[in-house]
């Protein structure tokens, strides 16, 4: 009798025990997923800092008075273009303040590629936006171009303003 209680113990613990096994196998899986995104995410990160900076730094080439600043750490990796400038008119003295801001945030649990981008134009915000779409479908030329399109638009926008 203690025999047949014996076979079906052996049995439980090595149900317990493949159990165990599959459930490490998928949480390593689960890491090795989890890592993937991060290096992809990582991956456009890169490139879209990368394009950033280029497309604002030749932004201010033809604005001057415009200066640059990278933007890298909890608020996101990118880039920015600020300017002061001190209007007067008719004996009037006052400050415009002009910047542009892009940034792609850090990598979360949602796994998303995430743009943000803000822009104001001698005191008045011309735009906030943000473009996101999960790691796995991001096509980083979209991307890209939406990166170009938002300086272009800024840069049109402030020569457009009016200085009053």
């Amino acid at each position: 009798m203690m025999t047949d209680f014996e076979d079906q113990l052996k049995k439980a613990i090595e149900r317990g025990q493949r159990t165990n096994e599959a459930r490490q196998v998928e949480e390593k899986l689960a890491q090795l997923t989890a890592d993937q995104l991060r290096i992809q995410h990582n991956d456009s990160r890169l490139k879209l800092s990368d394009r950033i900076e280029k497309t604002l730094k030749a932004m201010i080439n033809h604005l001057p008075g415009f200066e640059y600043e990278n933007i890298y750490g909890e608020r996101g990796w990118g880039g920015a273009v600020a300017r002061d400038e001190l209007l007067i008119t008719r004996g009037q003295r006052r400050k415009a303040y002009s910047r542009l801001e892009i940034t792609v945030k850090p990598f979360s649990e949602m796994a998303i590629v995430d743009m943000a981008g803000k822009g104001t134009v001698k005191n008045r915000e011309i735009f906030t936006r943000s473009h996101y779409r999960s790691v796995q479908d991001v096509e980083i030329g979209g991307f890209l171009e939406l990166v170009d399109r938002w300086v272009l638009e800024f840069a049109q926008l402030y020569m457009a303003a009016d200085a009053r």
